[in-house]
């Protein structure tokens, strides 16, 4: 938007424009060494018990020796994306300008593939750094069908996901999310509506149902992003990748004593028809 090769002069642009000219000059600072290690330990103990609250994570991180205030700890989890786990209205921060679609899964026995599909957004530690990680998974099988990392919360690489499930194994009849601003935007909710799926959205009473996604979260950091310090994206790709595919093929559910593909219907990348 700003030309310094421009025959005006940057402070002529930015006032025809109405930026400001401090924004010329400021360089964003990445995450200090002291904050990417917080970060590390609040997403540990978010995992193993997500109800607990900001002052709550605060005092456990004190109990370790951290000398921190509430409001850098509240921070940090927002930048992380990381909500509490309690029974409330909204979930996860949504943008109030966006539809909110009504949940539909209360009562509904799930019994089949393809019936339901939910998709959910964690945080993924690197050696420098942090990305984010959404997948989305047939409700049924636990089976992970599609996943995309990203550096930033937008909601193109969720967009990105939803598309290429869709591609690879047909259409749910119902897909459910939180109420986050990636799920309730239109580039998101635009995608289910041209397939002619239902949208499920969680709301009041329907916090248990994230549960089943943050057993993932639990799975894939205590088996392979805790062992391993990424040193890059694409390290993180490359190991996530061997671990998904570990996942669905060989990794038996607890539960259902089979794997997710076996549980789908499928073995290896078949498409499957909706």
């Amino acid at each position: 938007m700003i030309n310094r090769n421009h025959s005006l002069s940057l402070v002529k642009q930015c006032d025809t424009l109405a930026l400001a000219r401090s924004g010329l000059y400021y360089q964003p600072k990445p995450d200090s060494d002291v904050d990417l290690k917080l970060m590390r330990l609040i997403d540990e103990i978010h995992l193993n018990r997500p109800f607990l609250g900001v002052r709550r994570i605060t005092d456990t991180l004190h109990a370790l020796g951290h000398r921190v205030n509430r409001k850098r700890i509240q921070r940090l989890m927002r930048k992380m994306g990381i909500q509490t786990i309690y029974p409330r209205p909204n979930l996860s921060k949504r943008n109030t300008q966006h539809k909110v679609y009504p949940y539909l899964l209360r009562g509904l026995k799930i019994n089949r593939p393809n019936q339901v599909w939910a998709t959910d957004i964690t945080y993924i530690p690197m050696n420098k750094g942090f990305v984010y990680l959404t997948v989305i998974m047939d409700w049924y099988s636990r089976r992970i069908l599609s996943w995309r990392l990203s550096n930033s919360l937008d909601s193109s690489f969720c967009v990105d996901a939803l598309e290429e499930a869709l591609y690879r194994y047909g259409k749910p009849e119902i897909f459910n999310s939180d109420q986050g601003s990636q799920y309730t935007s239109d580039a998101f909710t635009d995608v289910l509506k041209a397939h002619d799926i239902r949208i499920s959205m969680d709301g009041k009473g329907a916090w248990r149902d994230n549960v089943f996604v943050e057993r993932l979260w639990r799975s894939v950091k205590y088996e392979e992003v805790y062992l391993n310090a990424y040193e890059s994206m694409q390290h993180a790709k490359s190991r996530l990748s061997n671990w998904i595919d570990f996942y669905n093929r060989e990794r038996k559910h607890q539960t259902f004593k089979t794997t997710p593909d076996q549980r789908y219907g499928i073995l290896g990348d078949l498409k499957v028809a909706a």
